[in-house]
C-alpha cells in the first residue's frame, strides 16, 4: 500500500498554487476544472511523482453547514498541516523566509531526533521542513 493523495484546504487556489509551486518548489500534477466549475488542483514533490497534494477550496463534499466553521479554523491555523523532509533545513528555511512566508518556528534541534522549522502558508496551514539529525541521542 502507498499514499497517493492528501488534501489541504486553502482560501484561494491561485494564491496557494503560487506559494506551493514558486516558494516551496512543488510541481503541478493536475490543474483541471471539472463538474460545476470545481477545480481539481494538485501539486507534489519532484522526488515523489506518485504523491499528490490537493489544494482544495472549502466546499462540496463538505456539508454547507460546516463551511463557516472550517473557514474560521483554517484562518486560525487550527487544521492539520504537512511536513516535508529536506536535507538542509536551514537553507530551506532561509529560502522560504526570503520569499516572505510567515515564520512559525526557526530551525531548531528537537529532542526527538529531528531538526525542523515551520511556516504558515497563505491560508494559515502549518508547513514544516524536517531532517533527521545524526546521533540525536548521544550517550
Amino acid at each position: 500500500m502507498k499514499l497517493s493523495h492528501t488534501f489541504l484546504f486553502v482560501q484561494d487556489q491561485d494564491v496557494a498554487l503560487k506559494f506551493y509551486r514558486d516558494v516551496i518548489g512543488l510541481e503541478v500534477r493536475t490543474d483541471a476544472t471539472i463538474e460545476n466549475g470545481y477545480r481539481w488542483l494538485t501539486v507534489g514533490p519532484p522526488e515523489q511523482p506518485e504523491v499528490e497534494i490537493g489544494l482544495a477550496l472549502i466546499g462540496p463534499p463538505v456539508p454547507p453547514t460546516d463551511h463557516e466553521a472550517l473557514h474560521a479554523l483554517l484562518a486560525k491555523g487550527s487544521l492539520q498541516g504537512i511536513i516535508f523532509t529536506h536535507d538542509d533545513v536551514d537553507a530551506k528555511f532561509e529560502q522560504v523566509r526570503g520569499a516572505g512566508a510567515e515564520v512559525m518556528q526557526e530551525p531548531i534541534d528537537q529532542y526527538y531526533g529531528v531538526r525542523d522549522c515551520a511556516f504558515r502558508d497563505p491560508s494559515g496551514n502549518m508547513i514544516r521542513f524536517s531532517s533527521t539529525r545524526r546521533n540525536p541521542f548521544p550517550g
